[in-house]
């Protein structure tokens, strides 16, 4: 179960002149990158760290100005945070790393793939879409912005958490509920706008989906409304032999609602980069 103080230790280094909290635990040559939503920190990914750390080296960090990680004044963006993730990777004498993003940490891959393609070895996409905000939904941020500025980001947040469980995560398992929601409810009503502008004002990655040839895996909960099932199955017929995996009764987050689904799934594809020498032999299209 996620509890919103992480259970491993907090480390944090400098990088692009703020600090980044971080937990780093487990043994491999090729990290495996977690990469939080938004408005999440790194402890979402606790489970996940649980399950891979006796196989691979795993590493969940705080996106600047979420979490423990400093920076409540920049003007944040997609493109910064990746740079913030190849810096980091820089930092830790990371050569390659394997991102595995859930929604805009999906976006944060995505961006970082295409800009940095050489400093990865293989991709993992977590109820996210490859799409940038349309005029409506580009509007709707801002005025949610506005309605934080004016009154705080209590409306906001609970509207939020509302709107990524799956129905049966509030009917039965509320202690889960409740850890997210004191997550969202940490964060600055400064740092919930500066992320709603880094979303907004996000970049389309879909015209670049053609040319990733790394190994793909891509998971998402049928019952997603943020970033519906139809984005995912989108980029899977886009990224060729990429895996998409389908986790019934979730929603946006479907790590933490079906986690024993989702760490199989991580599993097998991390397995699966590790058979044989020659990735190209391996990874068959699949679907489910």
């Amino acid at each position: 179960m996620m509890k919103s103080d992480n259970a491993y230790q907090n480390l944090f280094t400098e990088v692009n002149n703020i600090t980044i909290s971080y937990n780093d635990v487990g043994e491999g040559s090729i990290p495996v990158i977690f990469l939080h939503g938004f408005p999440f920190d790194k402890s979402m990914w606790k489970g996940q760290l649980d399950c891979l750390k006796s196989s691979n080296r795993v590493i969940a960090c705080d996106l600047r100005g979420f979490g423990k990680s400093t920076d409540e004044k920049t003007v944040l963006s997609i493109d910064l945070f990746c740079e913030d993730l190849v810096s980091f990777m820089d930092k830790l004498n990371i050569e390659k790393a394997i991102p595995c993003g859930l929604s805009m940490g999906g976006y944060i891959a995505l961006r970082a793939i295409e800009r940095f393609t050489e400093r990865f070895e293989a991709l993992i996409l977590c109820d996210t879409q490859c799409i940038a905000d349309n005029a409506d939904v580009k509007e709707k941020r801002y005025t949610a912005i506005e309605q934080i500025n004016l009154d705080g980001a209590d409306s906001f947040n609970e509207k939020f958490i509302k709107s990524v469980f799956h129905p049966d995560s509030f009917a039965n398992k509320m202690e889960l509920v409740e850890n997210l929601r004191s997550i969202v409810s940490a964060n600055s009503k400064g740092i919930i706008a500066a992320g709603l502008t880094a979303l907004a004002e996000r970049s389309e990655t879909c015209s670049a989906l053609d040319g990733i040839h790394l190994p793909t895996l891509i998971i998402c909960g049928r019952e997603d409304v943020v970033t519906p099932l139809s984005q995912s199955q989108f980029m899977h017929e886009h990224i060729e032999g990429s895996w998409l995996k389908i986790i019934e009764i979730a929603g946006h987050v479907s790590n933490l609602e079906q986690p024993e689904e989702f760490n199989r799934y991580l599993q097998d594809f991390l397995n699966s980069l590790n058979s044989v020498s020659n990735f190209g032999l391996r990874l068959e299209p699949v679907n489910q």
